[in-house]
């Protein structure tokens, strides 16, 4: 009888009613420009892989119980390497991706997250998600910076900071820094630090539209460079 009973069990099947959106914004316009240019500049680096998925403000779902307690978790900025990146997802569930979670994740703190950012969730990315490298920043403090790596025995430890103040993300061979400047008309006046990506060389991941506004300038040069080279042989025929 009870090798029957054993036989019928079935385990209980995930929770199909999931939710992606519950309503609340980012904190405020800079923490949502912020998460837009973390995607944007990650993608722009990671271009050359179809392997890479980036995701911002979404659900993660990790486990029955968590799906039935509707206690959620959206990173503000994650990338998960080795998937399926041409998927349309509207959150990340874990066992819908064969059980892969985050491999990097940034939380943009306030003053009302930062508790949890640093606690909550930092314990939650280390010892459930595994997330190889945890980053947090608050685009409105530039001394906020501050990340970890899972080391070999699973544990995180913290990352220093070199002398420009950047960290290193040993999982995307990148490095994340502060770059000061206005992007989307943000602040409204003057400039403010924005957390972005470096490549191995210190170079900047340029966004999309400053890669298009730089190829505009470059075409510029060289039709200006052209056009002085002409003049120099119609002054100077016997250059010929």
């Amino acid at each position: 009888m009870v090798n029957q009973i054993i036989l019928d069990w079935e385990p209980p099947l995930p929770p199909t009613d999931l939710i992606f959106d519950d309503g609340v914004p980012l904190e405020s316009n800079r923490h949502r420009i912020a998460m837009n240019v973390l995607i944007d500049s990650a993608l722009q680096a990671l271009s050359s892989r179809s392997d890479v998925f980036t995701g911002g403000n979404m659900f993660v779902y990790y486990s029955r119980n968590q799906a039935m307690n509707r206690d959620f978790r959206g990173p503000d900025f994650f990338v998960a390497l080795d998937v399926d990146g041409s998927r349309d997802r509207r959150g990340w569930v874990v066992w819908e991706e064969e059980g892969r979670y985050p491999d990097v994740i940034v939380e943009l703190m306030s003053p009302s997250t930062a508790k949890v950012d640093l606690g909550v969730k930092k314990d939650l990315y280390e010892r459930t998600f595994r997330t190889a490298d945890y980053f947090v920043y608050d685009p409105f403090d530039s001394t906020s910076l501050q990340g970890w790596h899972l080391d070999a025995a699973q544990r995180y430890q913290p990352l220093e900071l070199n002398d420009r103040g950047w960290l290193w993300c040993e999982t995307l061979q990148l490095w994340l820094g502060t770059w000061e400047g206005n992007i989307q008309r943000e602040p409204p006046t003057g400039t403010c630090p924005w957390l972005r990506f470096y490549d191995r060389d210190g170079n900047l991941v340029l966004l999309p539209e400053e890669a298009a506004q730089r190829q505009v300038e470059q075409e510029r040069q060289r039709s200006d460079r052209l056009a002085n080279r002409l003049r120099e042989l119609g002054e100077n025929p016997e250059v010929l």
